[in-house]
């Protein structure tokens, strides 16, 4: 009897661990303890900006870190109310931040220099162009705040893969470009927002 009533005791305790696995799973490590850290200080400081002005998005952000290899994601989707990525994906960075250093990129703010501009955005109207739909994007710091006249926008492109790879993939010519099918899950993001989406993009 002992015997039976220890077994269903053990039971018991393995059914209820496995439920609170259910409901509180660990969640997937995104980043490693330094990253970690630089992402937190940006998520604070975005969240400063959109509590100093209502016309910007306070439930969601975009982050981009450019310390990340491109054959790695680091495009992040950013709840801002639950403190948590829910999505991420590949994102180009421009043909000029290339150096001859691997894993060392150049950013810049100048005209024609096909290179990623880093700082603070947010995410203008969209439109059709050579990529089909795409977003303008609205440079916020003095780092970026010539985008909009070096059409620097969120788009779509064929080639960028959608699963991770080791080696880089392609590159643009200055605009934060990704995947299709991650494309369409941000996409539905930006037009339902009701306000501007802040996307950040840092190194």
């Amino acid at each position: 009897m002992r015997k039976i009533i220890l077994s269903l005791l053990i039971l018991i305790i393995v059914l209820f661990g496995i439920i609170l696995f259910v409901k509180n799973p660990k969640e997937e490590k995104v980043f490693d303890k330094k990253a970690d850290n630089k992402f937190t200080k940006r998520v604070s400081a975005v969240k400063k900006l959109v509590a100093s002005d209502s016309k910007y998005s306070n439930k969601t952000a975009f982050f981009i870190d450019m310390k990340i290899s491109s054959g790695k994601n680091r495009f992040f989707v950013y709840d801002l109310q639950n403190n948590r990525v829910i999505d991420k994906g590949l994102v180009a960075h421009g043909s000029g931040s290339e150096t001859k250093v691997e894993g060392e990129l150049k950013f810049s703010n100048v005209n024609n220099s096909l290179s990623t501009s880093l700082g603070k955005y947010y995410i203008g109207y969209s439109y059709n162009g050579d990529f089909g739909k795409a977003y303008k994007l609205h440079g916020l710091d003095k780092t970026n705040d010539n985008a909009f006249l070096r059409n620097i926008v969120l788009h779509k492109y064929s080639k960028v893969p959608y699963e991770e790879q080791d080696t880089p993939i392609c590159n643009s010519y200055g605009c934060p470009m990704v995947n299709e099918r991650f494309y369409k899950r941000i996409e539905k993001l930006i037009d339902a927002s009701d306000k501007k989406i802040v996307l950040d993009i840092y190194y």
